[in-house]
């Protein structure tokens, strides 16, 4: 979608300043965050792309003003209302008033590191024949969808050329709307930094990006 969270080439925002030897996390509650948003998305209840389109819909406003782990917190507190998980009410007030929801299932704190070791794999069995090939000129589609998408507003209706075959991946687009996986094959694209971002840019820049097969026509 194109909500506050797509940023790239928009001006005013200032550079991406580098924190020389930066800590995974800044605070305590951090960490908190970052292991409450894992802990729950280890139940079930929803998918890692469901779990970024709430943070890609929080009102512009709010988004931007957030800090990182500002904006996972306000994501999670979105799916567990969302879920049924607790009400708004019990968030506000910090205190659970009626009878929890279970859950398909729960990790134990014994079982984080062989879990998160293992990861989430989103690879699949192939189907079908890639479209594309290496060296093949593709163009981006033109598109503004309404639900959660991998493909930069910025680089949208834009040519580039097949640079990598990653194989067949979980499609983000339909995983977020709770319509299924509809494995797809992924693509690493390499773009002209002048054709992205304009004949003024750096004509020695090029960028990256991996990119679903839904999103692209042959060039």
């Amino acid at each position: 979608m194109n909500g506050a969270q797509d940023l790239g080439g928009q001006m005013g925002f200032g550079p991406v300043e580098l924190e020389e030897n930066e800590p995974n996390f800044h605070a305590k509650w951090e960490e908190r965050a970052f292991a409450l948003t894992l802990a729950m998305g280890a139940t079930g209840s929803w998918t890692i792309d469901t779990s970024r389109f709430a943070r890609e819909t929080l009102p512009p406003a709010i988004y931007l003003s957030s800090s990182y782990y500002e904006i996972w917190t306000r994501g999670l507190e979105k799916l567990v209302v969302e879920n049924g998980l607790v009400t708004r009410d019990e968030l506000q007030q910090a205190e659970a008033t009626s009878e929890s929801k279970p859950v398909k299932r729960v990790m134990k704190a014994a079982d984080v590191a062989s879990i998160l070791a293992k990861g989430g794999p989103a690879d699949r069995a192939e189907r079908q024949p890639a479209r594309f090939k290496v060296g093949d000129a593709i163009r981006t589609k033109r598109m503004h969808p309404e639900h959660h998408t991998r493909l930069p507003r910025y680089a949208r209706d834009t040519v580039g050329k097949i640079e990598t075959v990653h194989g067949v991946h979980v499609f983000p687009d339909t995983n977020a709307q709770g319509k299924g996986e509809q494995p797809t094959w992924l693509y690493g694209v390499v773009f002209k930094g002048t054709d992205i971002w304009g004949p003024e840019s750096d004509p020695k820049l090029t960028l990256r990006i991996d990119l679903w097969e839904p999103y692209l026509d042959p060039a």
